[in-house]
């Protein structure tokens, strides 16, 4: 049991050192991903006579899930939250993108359609998050899908993270979430004031589509970094606590039992001394 504590202390401190770099990373790049977003939403909204395919609202018949989740366990029932949202869109008409081999390995395991499967390090890169975008945007581009959500985990802090399900494509308001110094949808539709682009509207809003979905997709694999190193330390702390709790249980246990065990032989030797 000694050992079984050591070894989770070992792993609650190396999980807090990554949990620190993850959450700077995390908090570092959310001022530019909600202005981003603003611009996004801004420009679209007031732009005149601009369509995109990115922006083109369909009905719903085959949808794209991307599914981020951890490449390991050990952090509580992250893994399990984001699964449980996961599990609830219809397997027949979803199909899955995963980031993480725990994703993957989910959905292999419920016999769903897997469209594509990348990874991303401790340290998520900008490079792997605009590989895993490119894929879920050729499928809508395609036809193939005609939504994109994704499924992940948002950090809160330390302690709390939640598993949530984000629009994602096409592109428009995010409505699942309150995004912090966003301007509400309401107030961009009733501004009037007009908006000059050079050189034109379509040239600057096809680079900016683009970016803001890679960008987008980045800060949400930040997030679940930061999520999966918070619950892991935690994980790994209370069970450092349950088993040095239990080893103090049962070395008092010991000690009675020993105790006892020297007072009848105290007993028995003074009886016998008696007869």
């Amino acid at each position: 049991m000694s050992g079984t504590a050591q070894i989770t202390r070992a792993m609650q401190m190396v999980a807090a050192s990554k949990m620190r770099k993850a959450q700077q990373a995390a908090i570092a790049a959310a001022p530019f991903a909600r202005l981003l977003y603003r611009i996004q939403r801004q420009a679209t909204t007031h732009a005149i006579d601009f369509t995109h395919p990115l922006l083109e609202a369909r009905a719903v018949r085959r949808r794209a899930v991307v599914l981020v989740a951890g490449d390991k366990g050990l952090c509580g029932a992250l893994n399990s939250n984001v699964f449980r949202i996961a599990a609830q869109f219809d397997a027949d008409s979803t199909v899955y993108i995963t980031a993480g081999r725990k994703g993957a390995q989910f959905i292999a395991r419920t016999r769903r359609h897997l469209a594509a499967e990348f990874a991303y390090g401790d340290s998520p890169t900008y490079a792997e998050a605009r590989a895993i975008a490119a894929s879920a945007r050729d499928l809508f581009l395609k036809g193939d899908v005609d939504q994109v959500q994704i499924v992940t985990t948002r950090f809160v802090n330390t302690l709390t993270q939640q598993a949530v399900s984000i629009e994602y494509l096409p592109v428009g308001a995010i409505t699942s979430l309150a995004i912090p110094g966003a301007t509400a949808e309401q107030v961009l539709a009733a501004d009037s004031e007009e908006i000059l682009l050079e050189p034109n509207a379509e040239a600057i809003l096809n680079y900016l589509l683009t970016q803001y979905l890679n960008v987008y997709l980045y800060y949400v694999l930040l997030n679940a970094k930061a999520s999966e190193q918070s619950a892991r330390m935690v994980s790994m702390k209370n069970a450092t606590d349950s088993a040095e709790s239990l080893i103090d249980a049962l070395t008092l246990e010991y000690n009675k039992l020993r105790q006892g065990n020297i007072t009848k032989e105290l007993l028995e030797i003074a009886g016998g001394q008696a007869e």
